[in-house]
């Protein structure tokens, strides 16, 4: 079941009626974690640049999209070697600022992940 996300703000997001202070990782079962942050800042020295570590820890091979909410004013990036993992895995990433990405995640079919970047 994909849980429904119904609001974000600087600093907020709301799944399924309980709100995180956080950014969030969505398994394609459905499941809300936070993101593993350290992941990109070991590499980048900052979270606003995706790396294919982090994207990998993300990637499930059941999930054809992986949606990225890049943040309340579309930071968030993916480095160029995450975005060619993605490509080898046929795995489309779909990146816009996280209001448009809570929209484009509720009405989407199919099996998809999702993280989600709640500040800048």
């Amino acid at each position: 079941m994909k849980p429904k996300i119904s609001h974000t703000s600087f600093r907020s997001i709301t799944v399924e009626d309980k709100e995180y202070d956080f950014d969030i990782l969505i398994n394609s079962k459905g499941l809300v974690s936070k993101r593993r942050k350290k992941l990109s800042k070991a590499i980048f020295g900052t979270s606003h640049t995706l790396s294919e570590a982090e994207v990998k820890y993300v990637f499930e091979e059941k999930a054809h999209e992986m949606i990225i909410g890049t943040g309340q004013y579309g930071r968030v990036e993916l480095s160029d070697e995450a975005r060619t993992y993605l490509r080898t895995k046929n795995c489309d990433p779909v990146l816009m600022p996280t209001p448009e990405a809570i929209q484009y995640w509720n009405k989407r079919k199919g099996k998809a992940v999702g993280l989600f970047h709640i500040t800048c």
